[in-house]
């Protein structure tokens, strides 16, 4: 399908530009166009946020929680310190006597609390492949506005089965999937919206900087969800829903989804009209990664793209990106490595709530925001990850050793996480840098350099949708593995380790035969690589 060549400039861009006289230069637009895909996606992942926070008000475990005096003197360890840890005395928050919400209060509430998060991630995961897609044969920017402003909209329904009173199953089971489906335009929009703006210089790096959004949007979702707890667990949802429908405005008003948008060539693009600007546009990126240069004001005023090497880009078929060399190992790890994230994701505040740590129970409020430093981690462990694979050029064994690293990290922390509090917080961090670290890597640079791979000849726009094949299948897995949890969880959380264990094995060795690749490569062995090669050493 050919891309429409008519789209507009963003009104917010076109607003300013007008008052200000003049057009920007590729690095301020690639500095702004971090930013909002930062926000864009930083608001889906808070928006996923509510259902971890409430579990346990949904379905409170009394049973297992002695009563405990509140001691307003103790002292809680860095980072999280009295603002986060002080124990709540507000019966709801503490939940102890609370009967929970039905249909989910009963003895097969975790089941009914994993089913639906396997509705919302299984219709997340099938709208992922048709939203890549659409992603490359639409306007982007319209495509996440409307993404997110209905993603926001359904979010917001969920939290009004509260104050409506609706104890009907099917009702929560409806609104997460089609979540569910709005979602699924957010992930494969932003990688490709980035992608059009910065080539392979350093993507590593740049993109495991910018992917730190994930763990932003987690633990601003984990804060807002807990902290209008108290007014209703139906807040929970209408908050983050609410902001996520302004995150669609904002991307609305602002995101230049191509560089063609704002008068600027496509960087991807080998279209001989477009090689010089091309160049100088390359040289401008060079400076902003090395963070040198000056702010050199743009020439384009375009408003409508440049040209016949934009209009006569076509999107790729789902068949014809699956053949891209790398595509379908990247995916298959994927699904293992977001099995393990997603189940961290989803039942961690509920597996804190209901475990000991230092001899004693959270509230859910307090487990929601010590769970945010999991997701610290993950920051630190995304940044990690793309600096070593740019530094050693060797995307799929940065992830599989980061992998392979996570199996005893995470069974170190069920083992002794609940000596204590510090204990607790230091081993959490460390599982969540090892585990979010190749989920990063490979739902960012791997995807976009898969997206912009050479075979494509840039007569073809394939990244939202190699993006789409890769995060669709990953998103399979984490289906999968909240479902798994509910069931696993009522026999002890040790099975639920176990389970993650052999996720982050399987991901590992699904990328043994690029590692080998890569290593042999590394080694001298160049014209014994497979075809996939080039994908890993990312070289221009």
């Amino acid at each position: 399908m050919a891309m429409n060549s008519k789209r507009k400039t963003p009104p917010g861009i076109a607003l300013l530009r007008r008052v200000r006289g003049r057009n920007w230069s590729p690095k301020t637009f690639r500095y702004a166009i971090l930013l909002i895909t930062f926000i864009a996606y930083a608001c889906y992942h808070a928006s996923r946020k509510p259902s971890s926070i409430v579990k346990s008000v949904l379905h409170p475990d009394s049973s297992t929680k002695p009563p405990q005096e509140h001691n307003s003197n103790k002292i809680y360890p860095w980072p999280m310190g009295n603002v986060f840890m002080k124990r709540e005395i507000d019966e709801v928050l503490l939940h102890r006597n609370s009967k929970g919400w039905e249909p989910f209060n009963g003895k097969d509430g975790t089941s009914r609390l994993g089913e639906i998060d396997v509705a919302f991630l299984a219709c997340y995961s099938i709208g992922m492949y048709v939203a890549g897609h659409l992603g490359d044969s639409l306007d982007l920017r319209l495509f996440l506005t409307w993404g997110m402003i209905g993603s926001g909209f359904f979010v917001g329904l969920f939290g009004m089965g509260y104050f409506w009173n609706i104890h009907a199953f099917w009702f929560f089971l409806v609104m997460q999937m089609a979540a569910g489906l709005f979602q699924a335009t957010g992930w494969p929009s932003v990688v490709a919206v980035v992608g059009n703006w910065f080539g392979k210089r350093k993507r590593g790096l740049i993109m495991g900087i910018w992917n730190a959004h994930t763990s932003v949007g987690n633990i601003c979702g984990s804060l807002i969800a807990a902290g209008v707890l108290e007014y209703g667990w139906g807040w929970s949802f209408i908050a983050p829903g609410f902001v996520m429908s302004l995150g669609g405005v904002i991307v609305y008003l602002f995101l230049a989804a191509y560089p063609e948008d704002v008068g600027f060539p496509d960087i991807n693009s080998n279209s001989g009209k477009f090689i010089k600007r091309k160049r100088d546009f390359e040289e401008e990126e060079e400076e902003v990664e090395e963070g040198l240069g000056t702010d050199v004001e743009g020439e384009g005023e375009g408003s409508s793209g440049s040209g016949s090497g934009y209009e006569n880009k076509r999107s790729v078929g789902l068949l014809q990106a699956c053949m891209i060399p790398g595509v379908i190992p990247f995916a298959l790890c994927l699904f293992f490595s977001k099995l393990v994230a997603y189940t961290f994701l989803y039942w961690l505040p509920f597996y804190l709530s209901q475990t000991t740590i230092g001899g004693e129970y959270v509230s859910v409020k307090t487990a929601g925001n010590l769970s945010t430093l999991f997701d610290v981690g993950g920051i630190v462990g995304g940044i990690l990850c793309g600096y070593i694979s740019d530094k050693f050029k060797a995307r799929a064994t940065t992830a599989a050793a980061f992998m392979y690293a996570a199996i005893p990290a995470m069974l170190v922390y069920h083992s002794y996480g609940g000596v204590s509090q510090t204990v607790n917080i230091l081993l959490m961090m460390v599982a969540g840098l090892f585990v979010n670290g190749p989920y990063a890597l490979i739902t960012t640079a791997v995807s976009a350099d898969l997206g912009t791979h050479k075979s494509l000849q840039g007569d073809s726009r394939a990244l939202a949708t190699v993006t789409a094949i890769i995060d669709g299948t990953g998103s399979a897995g984490a289906a999968l593995g909240p479902l798994l949890t509910g069931f696993l969880s009522t026999m002890g959380w040790q099975a639920v380790f176990y389970m993650l264990v052999v996720g982050a094995l399987c991901a590992g060795l699904l990328l043994t035969r690029l590692v080998i690749a890569e290593i042999r490569e590394k080694l001298g062995y160049v014209d014994e690589v497979p075809a996939s090669e080039p994908l890993l050493t990312d070289r221009r």
